[in-house]
């Protein structure tokens, strides 16, 4: 047995890789081509599929509009709570305001019945 040479080797190559092709082509050939039962039912599991996602993305938008429409009618209340709130804060403030100007009012005017009090016990004591 010898060895084999450069040209030899190039040839046992060149046989398996003529035989790795034809052995692709051979199979390329033996697939099928599907039948119009199949064709038809993948056919149909895809409208199925497409009508499931667009019920899902429907779904999905009715979801998100509702979440809007929440959060603006919660935002809504919250703003008017919040006007709520800082009109009954006015409306104590200017309470308070008006009972300490009551309480002022009486005050000077204890303080100036009690200087005329004492006025006319001075006066009557001088008499």
């Amino acid at each position: 047995m010898s060895v084999p040479n450069l040209n030899e080797r190039k040839e046992a190559a060149d046989k398996a890789r003529q035989a790795m092709v034809e052995k692709f082509r051979a199979k390329a050939q033996e697939i099928q081509k599907p039948d119009e039962t199949t064709i038809a039912m993948r056919e149909e599991l895809a409208r199925e599929r497409e009508a499931k996602r667009a019920a899902a993305e429907e779904k999905r938008k009715a979801r998100i509009a509702a979440e809007k429409a929440q959060r603006i009618a919660e935002a809504k209340a919250k703003a008017e709570a919040d006007a709520a709130r800082h009109r009954d804060e006015l409306i104590a403030a200017a309470q308070r305001r008006r009972a300490e100007k009551e309480a002022a009012e009486i005050k000077a005017y204890e303080e100036q019945a009690k200087r005329d009090l004492a006025t006319a016990a001075l006066k009557a004591r001088r008499k």
